[in-house]
């Protein structure tokens, strides 16, 4: 209201003054005496200069009304334009504006957002060089923004992570190169290895960015790495054999303490050195060795009988070598050939260790077992006192349960080499399964031998004698034999001693005479030994037991398939011995 007052008081003002002019100017010309005519002239030229005044005014105010509509709508398109690129909502202005405060906001608001698209423009450039940078280092993928386009603020943070995730990318790939470098220099330097490819050349070089953190070369030096580690290794292993073959050589050339200096002397700086070092003295010593040749191959054949003693090889794996090892025609080639025999000696020595060391523990036990049935069947074992029979119950019973443990285990282990080498583990000439076997037999085949003993010797020893007469008036009376009371221990022994007997069988004969039959364990010789009862007739002699049948050949058996018959139950009509049936 305050301006509309202003403005109207302005305008009465303005006509004020035209008209005060006006009457200043009829004074003027009345002073004058200007006629009416001249009069009339000067008033239209002053009403010419106001219009022409006026309407000029007028035109610049039309085109500034023009102009600042136009502006209005090119704000209006640019504001649409920089809020669909930007990505916000359009702007909505006011109603009941005037043209004036319509071009004020518009514009405003055009010129915040194009200052928010400048700083976008800007901040994606930053980044998208950093990221142009990190992905030629890494051969990664940029990240793609559409050329042209603004950027929202969603695609600004994705290219910042991007841009972090690959910065991070580059100290991690840093990291792994520094040290797969370090390590290629290390080994290359321990050694003394010359760089000879273009990559062992630049994998040692001290310029940082002549790699590209790539996968490709990361793989390619960590295979670069891997190959020089395997070329360690075979350094390292052709040096302790040439420091075996010299110490080899050393002590069978029985070499004065002088010429031993170089086992004492430090490594050198490289590995490529040391083997050069070794080499030289290796070749000195086999100098030495021609001078010496029967001496040298009479050591190694030592050495080769020492080793086939602890493999256990029979005469027939001796055999192939058995030419050279009698040839007294001693040359380079002989030596050769021995050194051979002895290394493949050795190496199956490595191989078969295990094996060889279970079967001499078995073989311990074996031992221990044989003593307990020694013991077992002496009868003066019951004297002893002190707890000395529970000791031998105790150890004996651990040996019965560790053979077949250790008959199981070279089982598997023989499985497992046999599988792998295509050929069969042999002991003095046989497998180590027939080996034991072969013990078992002739565990069973003493432990008849021995009962067949006892019971002949029992037959001859019990011939009928004809009782003496006794003098008139007085009485016979027949001796009652002593009832001795059955001990555990007691039934142990003769558990022992007839521990090869499985089963009895019995049958009559029509004459009053019965029989009694003997059956051996599987894998043992199968016994039979007949008694004839006496009748009234008789005279009283024992038929002795008959000897083995040699023709049937044993079966293979082991300590399990030993001790399982031992359980079964025998026959109510069977017989341990003849004498319990006597006492009956």
């Amino acid at each position: 209201m305050m301006s509309s007052r202003r403005s109207e008081a302005l305008a009465s003002s303005l006509i004020t003054g035209v008209n005060h002019a006006m009457a200043r100017l009829v004074d003027i010309w009345d002073s004058i005496g200007i006629m009416e005519e001249q009069r009339v002239e000067r008033m239209q030229t002053v009403n010419k200069h106001i219009d022409e005044l006026l309407h000029s005014m007028i035109m610049e105010e039309e085109a500034l009304r023009h102009r600042i509509k136009t502006d209005v709508l090119t704000f209006q398109k640019q504001l649409d334009t920089l809020c669909l690129e930007l990505g916000v909502e359009p702007c909505k202005l006011e109603e009941k504006l005037t043209v004036l405060q319509m071009e004020k906001n518009l514009r405003c608001r055009v010129e915040s957002l194009l200052k928010e698209k400048n700083e976008r423009l800007r901040e994606m450039n930053d980044l998208k060089k950093q990221d142009e940078d990190l992905c030629v280092t890494l051969c990664a993928t940029p990240y793609y923004i559409p050329s042209g386009s603004v950027p929202s603020q969603s695609q600004l943070q994705e290219l910042k992570e991007h841009v972090e995730k690959l910065s991070k990318e580059k100290v991690s790939r840093e990291k792994v190169f520094s040290g797969l470098r370090d390590d290629i220099r290390s080994l290359m330097d321990e050694m003394g290895h010359e760089p000879e490819s273009s990559l062992e050349r630049e994998s040692i070089c001290p310029d940082t960015d002549i790699f590209l953190l790539t996968h490709d070369n990361i793989k390619a030096l960590q295979l670069l790495l891997s190959q020089l580690q395997i070329k360690k290794e075979s350094l390292f292993s052709a040096r302790d054999k040439l420091k075996e073959r010299a110490t080899s050589l050393w002590n069978r050339l029985s070499c004065p303490e002088p010429e031993g200096e170089a086992f004492r002397e430090a490594a050198m700086s490289t590995l490529s050195d040391d083997i050069r070092r070794w080499k030289g003295y290796v070749e000195h010593l086999e100098e030495l060795q021609l001078a010496q040749l029967e001496e040298v191959v009479n050591k190694v054949r030592q050495e080769l009988v020492v080793l086939w003693n602890k493999c256990m090889c029979g005469p027939e794996e001796r055999e192939p070598f058995s030419v050279h090892f009698s040839d007294n025609h001693y040359t380079e080639e002989l030596l050769a050939l021995h050194d051979t025999e002895l290394l493949r000696m050795k190496v199956f020595f490595e191989e078969a260790q295990p094996i060889l060391e279970d079967l001499e523990k078995w073989k311990r036990n074996w031992a221990l077992f044989q003593e307990f049935e020694r013991k077992a069947a002496d009868p003066n074992r019951f004297s002893n006192r002190g707890g000395s029979l529970l000791k031998e119950s105790k150890d004996r019973a651990k040996v019965q349960k560790l053979l077949p443990k250790l008959e199981e285990e070279l089982r598997s282990r023989i499985e497992v080499w046999e599988k792998n080498h295509g050929t069969s583990f042999l002991v003095l000439g046989q497998r180590i399964m027939d080996y034991i076997s072969s013990h078992w037999k002739e565990h069973c085949l003493q432990k008849d031998k021995e009962k067949n003993e006892r019971m002949t010797k029992k037959a001859e020893t019990s011939q009928f004698k004809t009782p003496t007469k006794r003098p008139h008036g007085t009485t016979y009376t027949t001796p009652t034999p002593n009832k001795i009371k059955k001990t555990p221990n007691m039934l142990a022994v003769r558990t022992a001693t007839v521990s090869s007997i499985s089963s009895t069988s019995s049958s009559s004969t029509s004459g009053g005479s019965s029989s009694t039959t003997f059956l051996c364990v599987p894998g043992r010789p199968q016994l039979s030994a007949k008694r004839t009862k006496t009748t009234e007739g008789s005279s009283g002699s024992r038929v002795p037991l008959q000897e083995f049948n040699s023709d049937k050949k044993p079966v293979a058996m082991s300590y399990s398939a030993f001790t399982s018959e031992l359980s079964r139950k025998a026959n109510t009509d069977a017989f341990l011995n003849s004498t319990v049936k006597d006492m009956l």
